[in-house]
């Protein structure tokens, strides 16, 4: 009876502990809720200028990779045409569609909106741009009757469903045209997702180049900066407080200051042949400039420093005495750092070669100064595309695709090592 009575009272209150549990979790909630209100409160300033300063301003410069305003703003009366027209036979669309066409050119002439209007068609048609501005400079030459034949007369390829199946297609507000570029892919007059021709595809290329000199600069971070800490990390205070100061020094400096002396440095008379030339190590002057090793060299030198506090950070946290542990048990040097220390180390050397492969991914100034024209990095396009082509769409694009690349690296970062073990001090 005792022990019947015992069970009894477990399963009481074994069931009043799971009927309570819920509540006690919701009270607790409860008394956390006003903490973290506190805490949004005080995170929400700084919050909202992220939003306004670097959030909205980048979405909205990444929306015009597949914005695509200039026809459908210049040619309605034109789109409005083309829209029953299937495109699917060897002729060009009727009479309505060439009316209006010149219609949409005469008030595109009036706004001065003809040339933006052929420079966005000039992008997947080689020449459309002088074809609309040759109408347009033609307008008061176009008498009445049939328009077809004399717009084929100030260029035949007027007359080819080729050339008004891409008007067709760009009426639309939004445009897969950027995007695809940017990943040498195209739509044929079909619509069709192809392959651009080989002289073409550039951009799948760079984008594999931007990569390799990443990971290039990476491995070589990595490869100094690994010793380097671990020597910071057993240096007396004094002294590790000296080499500290020399690995920081560099960012107090201007990244381009840092860039134009390896210039200095790297040239055909600079320091590095100079010296070689000196000690007798080479009896003819390199060439280090303009190439990839003066490149990755360069780069290696400026993202040194955040390879090498990550790691060091870690290195300061690991016990000493684990090492003369390892060691009174019999371990030999060797394998007692391999299999006792540095597994230690991998949170810091995680954070410290995905922020500088990271930083690389993304670098403009280094490779425009020191690499040459296959050294270009895909940022340097992106910036061609802003301040000399003025071609937003395309810039953005790309920019897109160096966005994705880098957050797929991340989260791959992420899923092998997670997030837990990354540590950046």
């Amino acid at each position: 009876m005792q022990i019947a009575g015992e069970v009894t009272m477990t399963q009481t209150l074994s069931l009043t502990s799971s009927a309570s549990a819920p509540n006690l979790r919701a009270a607790l909630r409860r008394a956390e809720r006003p903490g973290r209100l506190g805490a949004l409160a005080l995170a929400l300033p700084a919050l909202l200028f992220l939003i306004v300063t670097f959030a909205a301003p980048i979405g909205l410069f990444l929306t015009t990779a597949v914005r695509n305003p200039e026809v459908r703003d210049t040619l309605p009366q034109t789109a409005a045409a083309l829209a029953g027209w299937d495109g699917d036979g060897p002729a060009a669309p009727g009479e309505a569609a060439f009316a209006a066409l010149l219609a949409d050119l005469t008030r595109a002439k009036e706004d001065n909106t003809a040339a933006a209007l052929g420079k966005r068609l000039n992008y997947e048609s080689a020449g459309m741009r002088s074809r609309i501005m040759s109408v347009v400079r033609h307008l008061g030459n176009f008498k009445d009757g049939a328009l077809a034949p004399q717009f084929a007369a100030l260029d035949p390829v007027w007359a080819s469903p080729d050339l008004w199946a891409i008007i067709k297609r760009n009426a639309a507000p939004v445009t897969p045209y950027y995007l695809l570029t940017a990943v040498d892919l195209q739509q044929d007059a079909s619509g069709a997702i192809t392959r651009v021709a080989e002289d073409q595809a550039v951009f799948l290329g760079i984008l594999g180049r931007t990569l390799w000199i990443a990971g290039l600069v990476t491995g070589a971070t990595l490869l100094l900066g690994f010793p380097t800490a671990y020597v910071i990390s057993l240096a007396p205070a004094r002294i590790a407080g000296f080499m500290l100061l020399m690995v920081l020094l560099p960012l107090w400096t201007s990244l381009l200051v840092r860039t134009t002396a390896w210039v200095v440095l790297l040239q055909t008379d600079g320091v590095i042949n100079q010296v070689l030339l000196a000690l007798g190590l080479t009896t003819e002057k390199l060439q280090l400039m303009l190439t990839r090793f003066g490149t990755v060299t360069a780069m290696t030198h400026i993202q040194l420093p955040f390879t090498i506090l990550p790691i060091f950070s870690v290195m300061k946290s690991i016990p000493e005495g684990q090492m003369r542990a390892a060691r009174s048990l019999g371990a030999p040097p060797f394998f007692a750092f391999w299999r006792v220390y540095a597994p230690q180390t991998l949170p810091g050397v995680t954070a410290g070669c995905l922020m500088t492969f990271i930083l690389s991914l993304g670098y403009y100034i280094t490779p425009a100064l020191v690499g040459g024209p296959r050294d270009q990095m895909l940022s340097n396009f992106i910036a061609t595309y802003i301040n000399r082509d003025l071609n937003w769409g395309m810039a953005a694009a790309l920019a897109g695709l160096l966005l994705v690349m880098t957050l797929s690296i991340y989260l791959l970062f992420l899923r092998l090592v997670g997030a837990e073990r990354i540590k950046l001090g």
